[in-house]
């Protein structure tokens, strides 16, 4: 079933029904829809081994749905902001930066024919299947080529990603789990860039206003299984306490399929806290996962405490995101696991971002 996208009461498309997916045509722009992002997460090791995490996001948020007839280049109908961020693992430093721009002529933009987003000098596009990330800020550097090693992932039991229980609160999820990595990196302060190799997550998303009321912000977490297997996991949390009964996540075994997990399978606890020193809210810091129908059951730890992102220059949020690891079991096997977890709504409101 792929039906025509629904309209809501402002016109943007929303949500409502599975979507005939077509790549790498789709890994593009939707701008029918009012917001999207690309993001890109990935854990490195230079040659001496020192680890290294990465986050490079563009989102894209209408402002509105439709241009005048006779409009021109700084007439504006998107806002492109974008965040970018290095972890330093062995010297235990993270440094952000984010950046917002209009269109304008060629300043920031996304092509709809395929993956090719970009915000002034930081970029992401597709060069046949492989993806190249561009991003310098002051003394950061990244230098990227990614290679999916597993097909696209579409997530949710439905082909889309509830995120409440009425229409249209949901999204188009798609991910590419397993992204073999090499390029360079440059941390300020370096006096050139190291070659660097890895695994890198890539998760595209667009809905329009898709949150319910009275959600307070996300638990998300992208872990690599030495097994071979992949998890995702969202846990959208309530101003009451508890979690939205639509969270869920999605098990991706080695071969590249994927299975949809239920909230009922998913069990996150938080076995320690963190207080920011600069916005002083606290982040659960440590936490055991558990997937009990697959087998799995890992404790994760946060590879850097200090890894908050405050974009003020763009999105306005405050929010935690880092280079994560750990280990347990898998299917009855011992396992280790790194990967990425991003956690919202502990510093104050998401307000209209998303």
């Amino acid at each position: 079933m792929d039906a025509a996208p629904a309209q809501g009461a402002d016109d943007w498309a929303r949500v409502t029904a599975p979507r005939k997916w077509s790549f790498p045509r789709d890994f593009g722009a939707h701008p029918e829809y009012r917001t999207e992002w690309w993001y890109f997460t990935g854990n490195l090791k230079d040659g001496e081994g020192k680890r290294y995490g990465y986050q490079l996001t563009f989102f894209r948020r209408g402002i509105r749905l439709h241009l005048p007839p006779a409009s021109g280049p700084w007439d504006l109908r998107d806002i492109y902001p974008a965040h970018f961020a290095l972890t330093d693992v062995s010297g235990d430093r993270f440094r952000s930066a984010d950046r917002l721009s209009r269109a304008g002529p060629g300043l920031a933009g996304a092509s709809r024919e395929g993956m090719n987003v970009w915000v002034l000098s930081w970029s992401a596009r597709m060069e046949g299947t492989a993806i190249l990330l561009e991003a310098r800020d002051g003394g950061m550097e990244l230098s990227l080529r990614l290679h999916p090693r597993k097909p696209p992932v579409v997530h949710g039991a439905s082909g889309f990603s509830r995120k409440g229980p009425a229409p249209g609160q949901a999204s188009y999820y798609v991910s590419l789990t397993d992204l073999e990595t090499h390029g360079s990196l440059r941390l300020p302060g370096s006096p050139a860039p190291v070659s660097v190799r890895g695994v890198s997550w890539f998760d595209q998303e667009l809905g329009s206003n898709q949150l319910a009321p009275g959600q307070k912000g996300w638990d998300w977490f992208s872990l690599h299984l030495s097994d071979g297997r992949d998890l995702m996991i969202y846990l959208l949390r309530l101003e009451d306490g508890s979690v939205e009964p639509a969270s869920s996540g999605t098990l991706v075994a080695a071969d590249g399929s994927a299975r949809h997990l239920k909230l009922s399978e998913i069990s996150v606890s938080a076995l320690g806290r963190w207080k920011s020193p600069h916005s002083k809210a606290e982040y659960p810091a440590r936490w055991r996962i558990r997937i009990p129908p697959a087998g799995i059951d890992l404790t994760v730890a946060p590879l850097v405490a200090d890894q908050e992102l405050r974009t003020e220059s763009s999105t306005g949020i405050t929010y935690w995101e880092g280079a994560v690891a750990g280990e347990g079991v898998s299917g009855g096997r011992g396992v280790t696991c790194e990967g990425y977890a991003e956690l919202t709504g502990y510093a104050g409101s998401l307000g209209q971002a998303f």
